[in-house]
Parts: C-alpha cells; sequence; structure tokens
C-alpha cells in the first residue's frame, strides 16, 4: 500500500476539527467519504431574508485539493432550499471569487473558512434576486461547476 494521498490527509484532519468545533450556525450534515460533503449553513442575524433558514452546501473535492479549489454549491433537499441571492444561480452555483482558482482560492482555506465566507456572503444580501441571466444560465449544459468561467467585478481596475 502506497502512501496517502495529501488531500486525504488535509480532509481527514480538517474533519476531524471540525467534528471538535465549528462557527455557531454551521454543522457537518455528511461527510461519509473523502470525495463529498455536505454543510448545514444557517444566518444568524435578524436578516429577513434567511431569518429561520438553514442551507445545505455539498462540497466535491479533487485529488487536487487543497491547491485547487473543492466545487462547492447550494442544494436543495426535502427541508431545505437554494437561497435567494444576487450571486446565487437558481441550481444552486455561487458565483464567489473564492471558489475559483486563480482568483481568491488559495490552499489556507478550508471548508470551515468556506462556510464562514458564505454565511457572511448571506448575512450582509439585502436584495431578495436571482443573478441577472439565471434562467438562461442554469439551461447551459455543463459537466462540473469547473467549467464555470466567471467575470468578477474589480472596482480596483
Amino acid at each position: 500500500m502506497g502512501p496517502v494521498p495529501t488531500f486525504s490527509r488535509r480532509l481527514k484532519r480538517e474533519l476531524l476539527n471540525m467534528q471538535k468545533e465549528l462557527p455557531a450556525g454551521i454543522h457537518i450534515a455528511t461527510a461519509d467519504d473523502l470525495s463529498t460533503w455536505e454543510m448545514d449553513l444557517e444566518v444568524l442575524d435578524q436578516n429577513p431574508i434567511y431569518h429561520g433558514k438553514t442551507f445545505r452546501l455539498r462540497f466535491k473535492f479533487g485529488k487536487n485539493y487543497p491547491i485547487e479549489p473543492p466545487e462547492v454549491m447550494f442544494v436543495r433537499t426535502a427541508d431545505r432550499e437554494i437561497p435567494m441571492h444576487p450571486h446565487v444561480y437558481s441550481n444552486g452555483i455561487i458565483c464567489l471569487d473564492l471558489l475559483s482558482t486563480g482568483h481568491g482560492w488559495s490552499p489556507v482555506q478550508n471548508v470551515e473558512s468556506v462556510c464562514v465566507s458564505i454565511q457572511s456572503m448571506l448575512t450582509g444580501n439585502t436584495k431578495n434576486e436571482r443573478p441577472e441571466g439565471d434562467s438562461q444560465f442554469v439551461m447551459t449544459p455543463m459537466r462540473s461547476v469547473r467549467d464555470i468561467n466567471f467575470v468578477y467585478d474589480d472596482p480596483t481596475v
């Protein structure tokens, strides 16, 4: 038997740390294997759009994690909906530079920090709407979230 791949060691360590303690409003829903985890996320402030709601995030990890970001998206379940947000498409795909290789992702990020960032993104939202072009976007076939080349607004340019 060969050495344990880096992503396996890293994910096992992350899961162990998260089982001990997670920030308020973030809970492990499933983490039965090292390729896919689901996390439940609550917005803890009094944001009227999300008050009392819990959302589910699905993380899919590739062999190059943590060098490459996991694929992260909201998923609909029997008791979880996909949040209305200007950066969340109705199919659950999230437009967030943190989740993109070459943009905001860094190997120091982890599942917990991604959850906290998305929780913060929801907390700050004041618009109960989908991104522009949502209906057309969700009709476009794709193999993977990684196939999407989002264009991010950079106010410093």
